[in-house]
This record gives C-alpha cells, structure tokens and sequence, in this order.
C-alpha cells in the first residue's frame, strides 16, 4: 500500500480525496442560504442560514433555544409543512418560516385576536444613536416604531451632512480669524512706521 501512495502524485491524492467528500457529503458543499424564522405566536424573529433541512432544523431549536425534540417547520405565509428536502431546496432566499413545537398549530396573522395584540401594548418606539466611523462629532439616529407588534416602521437619519457644513464653518472661521490676524499685522506696521518718521 506504501508503494501505492509513493506512485501517486501529492496533487492527485488531494483531489481524489476531495471529489470522494464532495460525493460522500454532497449538499453540505452548498454555500447557505439566509432564512427569517420566527415562533407559533411570532414573538420571537430570528434570522439564520442553512444548506439543508436537517441543517435548518439543528441553528432554529439553537437559534431560539427551543429544547423540544419534535420540531415542525411551516412557511409563516400559508402554513405549508416544509417535511421533505426537495421542498426545502425549492424555498427562495430569505423565506418566512415558522417554527411548531409539539401542540402548536399555525395561525394566519389576521387571525390572531385584537385582545392578544393589545395586551403587548399598541406601540413601542426605539431611538438608537450609533456613528459609522469612531472619530465622528455627530453620529446618526434610527427612529423604529413597532405597531401592535405586528407592523414595523423605521427611518434612519444619518448626519453626514451636518458634519460637512460643521467642518465648512470652522474653516470659514479659521479663515476669517487669519484673514483679521493679517489686517492686525498689516495696521500695527503702518502705526509704527508712521511713528518712525516723526
């Protein structure tokens, strides 16, 4: 056998070996793909990436510490059972999946009582300031309304033109203050040489 791997080139043995994962792994080689999943009562939201469906089922129960063993994945839209890998392959990037524990059943959003959503309150409102780069004066805002936690808005304010004109202004001052420095310089001068020739 030594005499057999001594024949064979480094090059050739490190392909074969990496054709014979690929056919023993087959779909892990997959890059990921990104998935929005969330709980029965949609409370919880995460977001996760997963090249199969066993490989989906393992981040979700770790994604929003779910400990039951008996998982089921439905499309949050319809309600399909997402059960068979053919299936999942067939879902679009960034596909809205709901996660069942057992004694869960799916429920349209409309479904859902007006008593259910009032009792999380009407609205919550979250400001968040944050800078894009750490030596910023003035950093940015994100206003983000959550409605019957349902329906989301949110608007971002980024004050990169606020900077621009600060930073105009203290050159235009600068400017002046050399500009005024120079006149200064200029009338002292003249005062003196004035004085000189008397």
């Amino acid at each position: 056998m030594e005499y057999a791997k001594a024949l064979v080139p480094h090059f050739v043995a490190r392909r074969m070996s990496l054709v014979s994962m690929f056919l023993t792994h087959g779909l892990s080689l997959l890059p990921p793909r990104p998935f929005r999943v969330c709980t029965y009562d949609r409370a919880q939201r995460r977001a996760v990436t997963a090249t199969s469906l066993d490989d989906l089922v393992h981040k979700v129960r770790a994604a929003l510490l779910l400990s039951c063993q008996f998982l089921t994945l439905t499309l949050e839209e319809d309600g399909s059972v997402i059960d068979t890998e053919d299936f999942f392959q067939s879902l679009p990037n960034d596909a809205e999946i709901m996660v069942l524990e057992k004694g869960q059943t799916w429920s349209h959003i409309k479904d859902m009582s007006v008593k259910t959503l009032k009792r999380n309150g009407i609205a919550k409102v979250t400001f968040d300031l944050y800078k894009l780069h750490p030596k910023d004066v003035i950093g940015c805002l994100n206003i983000k309304a959550r409605l019957y936690d349902a329906y989301t808005i949110s608007y971002d304010i980024r004050c990169t033109k606020a900077k621009h004109l600060f930073v105009c202004a203290l050159c235009f001052l600068a400017r002046m203050a050399a500009g005024v420095a120079h006149l200064l310089l200029c009338g002292s001068s003249s005062v003196l040489q004035y004085f000189e020739h008397d």
